[in-house]
Formats: C-alpha cells, sequence, structure tokens
C-alpha cells in the first residue's frame, strides 16, 4: 500500500510504500476512497497532543470500501462502504465504556493517533468502529462529515435550543454546522480572526445573519457560542456575547490555554468544556462527555431533512498533497477538506 507518515514529531509527511496491512481479529481492512485533513492532524503533527505513536499514517475522516476481513467478523461485509472516525477503539469494561460514554474510555485507540490512519491507500479499522454509509455516492463529500460534522452537530446539541448561534473560528465545522442551523431555522453568527474577508464571504454566502472578525461584538445578544478555533482568548470573548442564560461550548480536541477573565463574564451564563478524554491528555469534562462522539452519535445524514448537509464540495487532491495541505490548514486557507486519493500519486 501507499502512505503518507509522520515519523517524527514537527517533520513533514513521508511517503511510504509498505506490504498491504492484514486485519486482525474483529478488525477489516478498507480501501480508502476519500481522508479530509483535519486540523487535529496538525496538532498531531506539531506535538501539541501529547505521547502519540510514532510512526504513525495520520487521518481520521476516512471513507472507503470494506475489502478483508478479520476474524469474528460478518459486518459490515466486504465491499460495503464505511466510514471510521476519530475514535477508533474503546476498552468496553471500564465504568465510561459500560455507563455508555465510551468516548470517555480510560484505554481508547484514536485513527491517526495511536492506531494509523486514512492518508494511505488502505487502513485496519475495528469493525465495531466503523459505520456503514447507506446511499452515500460521494465519499469526498461524506469525508468532512466523520469529524467536522460529528463535532458541530454535539456542539449544537450542547449549545441548547437558543435562537441565535454564534460561530467562532469559521472552518470546516462551522461551514457544516451554518448549514444545518439556518435548516432549522436558527440565525447564524460567524466570528474569523480579523480581515479574514473570505471566510466572511463564505459564511454570508450559506445564510448568517452577520459575519465579522472575533475582536467584533455580534449586532444581536447570542443564545449561545460554539468555540471551533483553538485559541483560548475567544472564551472570555463570546461569554461577553451572551444574553443572561446563554452557553458558551467549546468544541475543538486542542486550545491554547484560556486567560484570566472577571467572574462577572461567567455570572448567568455558563461555559462548557468539551476536551476531556476525546483528547488523550484530558482536560475539563463536561455531563455529556467529549468533542469526540460516541458509536451512537454518527450519522453521516445529519439533522437535514434527508438533504446534503454539505453543499460546498471539499477541495480534492492527491494523497501526495498532503504536505502542502497542513499549510493550508494552519493558515486558515483551507476552509473545507481536501480529499486524499492513493490513486492520485
Amino acid at each position: 500500500m501507499r502512505a503518507m507518515v509522520l515519523r517524527a514529531i514537527g517533520e513533514k509527511l513521508v511517503a511510504e510504500d509498505r506490504p498491504d496491512p492484514v486485519p486482525g481479529p474483529g478488525e477489516i481492512r478498507i480501501k480508502v476512497e476519500a481522508c479530509g485533513v483535519c486540523r487535529t492532524d496538525l496538532h498531531v503533527v506539531d506535538g501539541q497532543l501529547p505521547n502519540p505513536v510514532l510512526p504513525i499514517i495520520p487521518g481520521h475522516e476516512i471513507v472507503g470500501i470494506v475489502e478483508a476481513l478479520g476474524e469474528g467478523v460478518g459486518d459490515p461485509a466486504i465491499g460495503t462502504r464505511v466510514g471510521v472516525p476519530w475514535l477508533g477503539h474503546s476498552c468496553g469494561v471500564c465504568p465510561y465504556c459500560l455507563s455508555g460514554r465510551e468516548n470517555l474510555c480510560d484505554r481508547p485507540l484514536f485513527t491517526g493517533f495511536s492506531r494509523d490512519g486514512g492518508f494511505a491507500s488502505q487502513v485496519i479499522a475495528d469493525a465495531a468502529f466503523a459505520f456503514p454509509l447507506p446511499g452515500v455516492d460521494d465519499p469526498v463529500a461524506a469525508a468532512p462529515l466523520m469529524c467536522a460534522g460529528l463535532i458541530g452537530w454535539r456542539s449544537l446539541r450542547l449549545a441548547g435550543e437558543g435562537r441565535r448561534i454564534g460561530l467562532y473560528g469559521y472552518g470546516a465545522a462551522a461551514h457544516i454546522l451554518a448549514q444545518v442551523c439556518k435548516w432549522q431555522g436558527r440565525e447564524v453568527y460567524a466570528f474569523t480572526r480579523p480581515g479574514d474577508t473570505a471566510a466572511q464571504a463564505m459564511a454570508n454566502s450559506l445564510g448568517a445573519s452577520w459575519a465579522g472578525a472575533s475582536t467584533e461584538r455580534a449586532p444581536e445578544q447570542l443564545d449561545a457560542a460554539i468555540i471551533f478555533a483553538p485559541v483560548g482568548s475567544l472564551v472570555p470573548e463570546a461569554l461577553a456575547s451572551l444574553r443572561k442564560g446563554g452557553r458558551v461550548v467549546c468544541g475543538g480536541i486542542h486550545m491554547s490555554d484560556i486567560p484570566q477573565f472577571p467572574y462577572s463574564l461567567l455570572w448567568e451564563r455558563a461555559a462548557v468544556g468539551l476536551g476531556s478524554q476525546s483528547h488523550p491528555g484530558g482536560c475539563t469534562r463536561v455531563p455529556d462527555g467529549s468533542a469526540e462522539g460516541r458509536r451512537e452519535d454518527h450519522d453521516p445524514r445529519l439533522p437535514a431533512g434527508g438533504r446534503e448537509p454539505s453543499p460546498r464540495r471539499p477541495q480534492s487532491g492527491a494523497l501526495s498533497r498532503c504536505r502542502s495541505t497542513r499549510a493550508l490548514k494552519r493558515d486558515g486557507r483551507m476552509a473545507t477538506r481536501l480529499r486524499t486519493s492513493a490513486r492520485a500519486r
């Protein structure tokens, strides 16, 4: 198989040819059709998530076709199109798994972090954590839903039923979630890095009620704010934008330190952290778990009335473009996802 491999933190990914992997008991081998490039992949490469297994093949927004089964696997069957997310395995016996919170598992494995991911022509996955995608005809459009769509949807559920929703960091998750919010009849207020007129224009094109810099105040007080940007200083900014009873949800897997802020910003408001054990280092916990979802949270359709939730088709390119794509993601010039094709080198 062909793969892009991270051998050491901070280094460029290296193209390697390897023997085709063999699935073990309970595993399947998937022929990768598409794999999104996620901001979390940058956190892994840059060493912002502690203790990855190295060398590692990154990539955790995988869509592909099952082509081999390990011992004991009857489903999904060979030929089934499946998706594979960040959470690649849980132990099934710790208190969190036994209480239906497997995303907080004490001994998890994460795709592209502690087990090889999808920047390759084939990938091995735990059959129990590979999700059939019936009716999905476009793997490129489906790949971002394995992470950006899932995290966006979980964050929106935690944000509550408010009408006015602020989205801080208008990238892959936010642009999918904005469309869901509009379909639900909510108002979307998009906050971007100062001067990012391209992201603001995209937000407006998808029906945002307002789009501006994260240093600005929206014209209306918000019922909830969801922070996808990995910038801790946005937490007090978002709190200050809320009405009484509003809620801030931190939807990312990594964030810089949150600065000191006055208690008055919390008074009559709520701040909800989502990092928890989906981040292998752990952080603030919330009652419903972590930014990454449980198996029951995965639905490639999202609540969008059966319609395609991501009409902006992700940018696509060859597997070898993973190197240059990292730079685009890091400085914000790639707002959606890159499909990596192992056939196109």
